[in-house]
């Protein structure tokens, strides 16, 4: 039974616990102060100690990664990169290992075989470090049905180390951005479908990690919910962040990727522009290059 005033006291809940972590973690200054994440710039996320690492250490770099599950070869000796500022696709049909290889950068598997570093980071090695890098949305939305999208987006900025002031602040600039105010202060278990879509993606941008990664982010969304995930994405990669996402849609892809990798039974099969696969597979479409590529029935799209 719902008491009088808890929604009124939920609020003040998410709030202390901000407080009490922030306390606990000592804060963190504009210039990135210590914190139980390690040291990090305010505006870029990046690790300091790799700041002046060179163009090698920022972005994602995948080499010769493997993984397996029993008897069957997930991802297989899969190389590639996503660099600052770089948006990069990853296509396949279903089962071809782009979820298995997202987790993987996501450090939620550990690969069998090569490595996979993130802004300088080893993911099996340093995998805390990568996730104060690194935003990740999943192909479930995993919400915290109790809380409000808001309270929701604080707690995360939470653990993230941000202070109480920032993530309130931080949640209502991305909330602004995501055109998502108007149901802020909603539940999360009352929310749609394409707002859930919204907030999970805010929770991805809330603390300003240098490095995106999203697997299949718009899936089961309209085309006006998809538009506010794909301008996030589009905006992020102006920004300077790294983005690698997965998806089934060729639209998104031709509208956002500077490069694609096509993944088929695990493996990479070809890599390039939308135009240069094109001109490989001597097609005129990213859809017929695709089917050429992989032999593949297309996933929600019209070859």
């Amino acid at each position: 039974m719902t008491r009088v005033g808890e929604k009124r006291q939920r609020p003040s809940v998410v709030s202390r616990f901000v407080e009490q972590l922030s306390r606990r973690r000592g804060g963190r200054t504009e210039r990135g102060e210590r914190s139980g994440v390690g040291e990090r710039l305010e505006v870029t996320g990046v690790p300091r100690e790799r700041e002046q690492a060179g163009g090698s250490e920022r972005g994602i770099v995948i080499d010769g990664v493997s993984r397996s599950f029993g008897e069957v070869r997930a991802v297989r000796d899969v190389t590639l990169r996503a660099g600052p500022g770089e948006i990069v696709g990853l296509l396949g049909p279903n089962g071809a290992g782009k979820t298995t290889l997202l987790r993987m950068v996501a450090t939620l598997l550990r690969p069998d075989a090569g490595t996979i570093r993130v802004e300088g980071r080893d993911t099996v090695e340093e995998p805390l470090a990568v996730r104060s890098v690194l935003g990740y949305q999943t192909g479930d939305t995993g919400l915290y049905e109790r809380l409000t999208a808001r309270e929701f987006l604080e707690f995360f900025g939470a653990l993230h180390g941000l202070s109480r002031e920032e993530c309130a602040e931080r949640a209502a600039r991305v909330l602004e951005r995501l055109e998502a105010t108007a149901f802020a202060d909603r539940l999360c278990e009352k929310l749609s479908t394409g707002q859930k879509q919204r907030v999970v993606l805010a929770r991805t941008l809330v603390a300003r990690p240098p490095v995106l990664v999203l697997d299949e982010p718009t899936s089961g969304l309209d085309l006006r919910a998809s538009s506010f995930i794909l301008e996030a994405l589009r905006e992020a990669a102006g920004e300077g962040r790294a983005v690698i996402f997965s998806t089934h849609q060729m639209a998104e892809v031709e509208i956002l990727c500077d490069r694609v990798v096509v993944l088929h039974e695990g493996a990479v099969v070809a890599t390039g522009t939308v135009g240069s696969l094109c001109e490989q597979t001597s097609t005129a479409r990213l859809a017929e290059a695709f089917l050429a590529l992989t032999g593949a029935p297309l996933q929600g799209e019209d070859a």
